[in-house]
């Protein structure tokens, strides 16, 4: 991430899209992939571009017929592993692909494979995840609550009996210990042990109907949580991968249902009807908050240890120095020119070049002023 913003946003190219979308962009030095749909809305594209010239190198298309809450797009973000990739479609519908040509070196359904049947009204969200060398994927069914997949065959390999799957995203880390995987059901928090799938612990939160959306975030040997009814909260973990219920620190004013803060230069940063900067070493205490348009819906973040940038949903770049103690600025750029009001899906990087999709277009910026 730069120190600073260019003048102006130039895209290096423009790839239009067909549909559009939630999930988020996947990218190398050689390729971006992004999701799309087509044929009246009855099929899920995933999309290899050239990185260069955001020019269509290969096309996988699945049918997925159905009918979602926020649209039928794909919402999980596409997997890059060595020189596979890992696409998942909001039905269920899971392929593993080379990365070079796109030819299927499996599929299935993971709803279908693991038998769940419960109404998802906004789809299959989380996006692929490779712990302990296993593909972990969360069919929510009744025999496979979560479930490790071989990554090069698709066979699985364990599988856990649990609750009803939630709609975020789940992270490998050890933590107390153990290496496990870390994640939301329909109802609780959870860990998992990455090598046999047995469940470590469970954390109920005090008020109920969360819908379970943001990514917890690992900070040293801690865990950032945050819920629309619950907020933010810093957990710790004791020494045998166990986890301690009890909160270190709470904050109630943050409480996003779908954005996933960031940490930077030992402070949080998220949004929540406004960006709410929060202290890591002071009980998660508001540094200073910040209102504005551009903080008042949807926001993606990213950050390094000095810089944050946020994207607004209409697809505003907004810079901002992460050590300061008060709202700092460093540039903000307007990536689709302000038109586009559909920005949802989370950006890629790569070296200094940004890959950003907002609802009919990808584009290709390059970040260095």
């Amino acid at each position: 991430m730069p120190d600073k913003l260019p003048a102006k946003a130039d895209p290096v190219w423009e790839t239009a899209l067909t549909a559009p979308g939630l999930g988020g962009v996947a990218a190398t030095s050689e390729f971006v992939l992004v999701s799309d749909r087509e044929l009246n809305d009855t099929v899920d594209v995933f999309r290899c571009l050239k990185a260069a010239d955001g020019k269509e190198a290969w096309a996988h298309r699945v049918p997925a017929v159905g009918r979602l809450d926020y649209g039928n797009s794909p919402r999980a973000t596409p997997l890059i592993h060595n020189d596979l990739v890992y696409c998942q479609g909001a039905f269920g519908d899971l392929a593993c692909l080379e990365l070079r040509t796109g030819k299927a070196k499996w599929s299935l359904n993971v709803r279908d494979e693991f038998d769940a049947t419960d109404e998802r009204k906004w789809g299959v969200c989380d996006s692929p995840l490779i712990a302990d060398g296993n593909l972990i994927v969360a069919p929510g069914g009744k025999d496979a609550a979560l479930a490790a997949l071989d990554p090069k065959t698709g066979k699985p390999v364990w599988k856990v009996t649990g609750a009803l799957a939630g709609y975020g995203s789940f992270v490998a880390a050890k933590l107390g210990g153990v290496l496990q995987i870390v994640g939301h059901d329909a109802e609780t928090l959870g860990g998992w042990d990455a090598k046999s799938g047995k469940r470590l612990w469970t954390v109920k939160p005090d008020r109920r109907g969360d819908f379970n959306v943001p990514t917890p975030l690992v900070v040293g040997d801690k865990l950032l949580v945050t819920t629309e009814n619950n907020g933010t909260r810093l957990l710790g973990f004791k020494g045998d991968g166990n986890i301690d219920p009890k909160p270190v620190a709470v904050n109630k004013k943050l409480a996003p249902d779908t954005h996933t803060p960031v940490v930077a230069g030992g402070h949080v940063f998220g949004v929540w009807n406004r960006l709410y900067c929060l202290s890591l070493t002071n009980g998660l205490r508001e540094v200073y908050d910040e209102d504005g348009a551009a903080f008042s819906g949807y926001c993606a973040a990213v950050a390094t240890d000095t810089r944050v940038l946020v994207v607004s949903r209409s697809g505003e770049l907004i810079l901002l120095d992460a050590a300061a103690r008060e709202y700092t600025e460093l540039g903000r750029l307007s990536a689709f020119g302000g038109t586009d009001k559909g920005v949802y899906a989370h950006p890629a990087f790569v070296g200094t070049r940004m890959y950003l999709r907002g609802s009919g277009a990808v584009i290709g910026l390059e970040l260095t002023p």
